[in-house]
């Protein structure tokens, strides 16, 4: 799990209290860090539902030790059609993690419901229509990614901003310029909302402008992290809260896909790692 990317208090000149005699308070910052927990394995298993599992974990562990992290035909295995006790015993084999995304139906293709196992960067991504069940090994799936910029503006004109709306309209000629200079794989351009002075006027007009796109994902790998797709390409909102579900980082960022959302290539060897000892111990049930 990646560190926040930028701040979340702010300092310097201007930010501290003129009252230096009275006490301060401190927000509750996000506690209760998921850490790697093996699934569990199972009392009872039928040799041949077992045997069938292994075969394709095993299959799955070697095409991700081949595969190079971050290039293009990364690894899937396909699960439909899969026996039901087959299909049962890898569900517990895989577990689900801290990551969750769903993408809506776009240019054709069908909506998605996509979860992280507990083995970071392995995924299990459903068609909503019952096209295809699989297992994608990478960063995150394709899907979430280049869903959201397919037939998406790279600028908008936003409404005009009504009474009470302050610094929305900048915020948003930021975003424009930003997204017009992006390029695949540069570095985000992020816009701290949280450290801005704005009014509840210029969220709501912001959100009205920029709207809802097609990918939602949801870490609770620190916290609570809901990063979400705009109608602006490559512009998503990532908000994080706390264990009490307070807002304490809200952000505008402009890039590929925000880092708190994929899996990192260490954590991705690591779970070659972790998947080979867990199929081991299962073969040998």
């Amino acid at each position: 799990m990646k560190a926040f990317p930028i701040p979340v208090v702010a300092v310097g000149p201007g930010s501290q209290s003129p009252f230096e005699e009275e006490d301060l308070e401190y927000m509750p910052m996000p506690s209760g860090m998921d850490t790697f927990n093996p699934p569990r394995l199972p009392d009872e298993v039928a040799p041949a539902a077992r045997d069938a599992a292994v075969g394709l974990l095993q299959n799955l562990i070697a095409a991700m030790s081949a595969w190079r992290f971050g290039d293009a035909g990364h690894p899937v295995a396909n699960l439909a059609g899969l026996p039901a006790e087959v299909l049962a015993l890898v569900n517990d084999a895989l577990g689900q993690g801290e990551v969750s995304a769903r993408v809506e139906a776009r240019g054709g293709e069908p909506a998605l419901r996509i979860q992280e196992t507990v083995f970071a960067g392995v995924w299990r991504v459903i068609a909503e229509d019952g096209s295809f069940d699989r297992i994608e090994a990478c960063a995150m799936p394709p899907a979430a990614v280049t869903r959201p910029q397919i037939d998406m503006p790279a600028t908008l004109t936003p409404p005009p901003a009504p009474q009470g709306v302050m610094n929305a309209p900048a915020v948003m000629n930021e975003l424009l310029d930003a997204v017009s200079r992006h390029a695949p794989g540069a570095p985000a351009h992020i816009i701290n909302l949280t450290l801005l002075p704005m009014t509840p006027d210029d969220l709501n007009w912001l959100v009205a402008s920029l709207g809802i796109g097609p990918t939602v994902i949801l870490s609770r790998g620190y916290g609570n992290c809901r990063i979400t797709s705009t109608g602006l390409a490559r512009t998503w909102w990532v908000q994080y809260f706390n264990s009490a579900d307070t807002l304490i980082l809200n952000t505008l960022e402009v890039t590929d896909l925000p880092d708190v959302a994929p899996a990192a290539a260490d954590d991705f060897a690591d779970s070659i790692a972790r998947l080979r000892e867990w199929t081991d111990s299962l073969g040998e049930l």
